[in-house]
């Protein structure tokens, strides 16, 4: 940002981690998109948004939804965002893990499983996008998806404890996070979202335990522009 609108400027940041590294829950990308914001607003630049998420594609291909915060649909690598409205909110449990998961591995297995040339190409899940219009988690839960998994669960087969857990415990639906380690369990509200958690808590499964709920707001607002 400096090198492209601000030459000469500096900064010093400090980031206080609150989730874990290799955990699967673009913890870096968030990091990289906060500090995009924070200096945009520091160094009086004021760029649009599409400026904003042409830098944060130059990072990587999660930073620029976790500029645009909220709900959106990722084309290409991911990096060009098709924002949905979504009305309500949707409560989650995160469930951690001891060990991290590297990216690229996860990555490099799921090519190992299913070949390029293989692979279709994406589409968004049938009632996906009704489940998020209508508010419905159990629905919401239904269409819960992520390819991911598979390779995931390939070089971790523990986590298949951790996820059957939660269906056990009364999850509507249930994920990893990205390219795991961590598990997404959907409540069907903020007071089974609680329950959920002292489940886990009790279970003495996974490293954290952490009630979130979503979507999220962007931190640095940028209504208006660009």
């Amino acid at each position: 940002m400096a090198d492209t609108y601000a030459p000469g400027r500096g900064v010093q940041l400090m980031i206080r981690k609150g989730i874990p590294v290799a955990g699967g829950m673009a913890g870096g990308s968030a990091d990289a998109a906060a500090a995009l914001l924070a200096c945009d607003r520091l160094w009086g630049l004021d760029l649009p948004t599409d400026a904003l998420l042409e830098l944060a594609a130059d990072l990587g291909s999660d930073v620029p939804f976790t500029v645009l915060g909220g709900t959106a649909i990722g084309h290409g690598r991911g990096e060009r965002l098709q924002p949905v409205r979504v009305d309500h909110l949707f409560h989650w449990v995160l469930v951690t893990s001891d060990d991290g998961l590297s990216t690229p591995a996860v990555f490099r297995r799921f090519d190992e499983l299913h070949p390029p040339a293989s692979v279709p190409a994406p589409v968004v899940p049938d009632g996906l996008l009704t489940a998020l219009a209508s508010g419905d988690p159990v629905a919401l839960g239904a269409a819960l998806r992520n390819d991911l998994a598979e390779p995931a669960l390939d070089l971790r087969p523990d986590l298949a404890t951790t996820l059957e857990a939660g269906r056990e415990f009364g999850a509507v639906g249930r994920m990893l996070s990205g390219s795991g380690p961590t598990c997404a369990f959907l409540a069907a509200d903020a007071a089974d979202a609680s329950r959920l958690a002292v489940a886990f808590g009790q279970s003495g499964l996974g490293r954290d335990v952490h009630v979130v709920s979503a979507p999220a707001s962007r931190g640095f607002p940028h209504a208006g522009r660009g």
